[in-house]
């Protein structure tokens, strides 16, 4: 499943999590996110998540979100791509 910024805007306290590296993290990220790298991510999915929570993933450019959250999806939890990841925010200057 996957979501635009805009349609993000209309959810209140969303789960955002930015699966990119600790370093592009600090360096600037989507203000409320938390950091949780994919490669972590991808092997322990139980430790972070809950499956009766939802999620909003992104990357960089909102294609290894997108993976992430098909996989995750298809075991069980409630998870969407934010479309376009990271890049996207930065270009529409959008303000969550």
């Amino acid at each position: 499943m996957e979501i635009s910024f805009n349609e993000l805007l209309d959810i209140t306290n969303p789960n955002i999590i930015d699966i990119r590296s600790r370093q592009k993290y600090s360096d600037n990220h989507i203000p409320g996110a938390v950091n949780i790298e994919y490669s972590i991510l991808i092997n322990d999915p139980s430790r972070y998540l809950n499956k009766n929570n939802i999620y909003y993933f992104y990357c960089q450019k909102g294609l290894t979100s997108k993976t992430l959250s098909q996989i995750l999806n298809a075991l069980g939890y409630k998870t969407y791509n934010i479309i376009g990841g990271y890049e996207t925010y930065l270009l529409k200057n959008i303000k969550l």
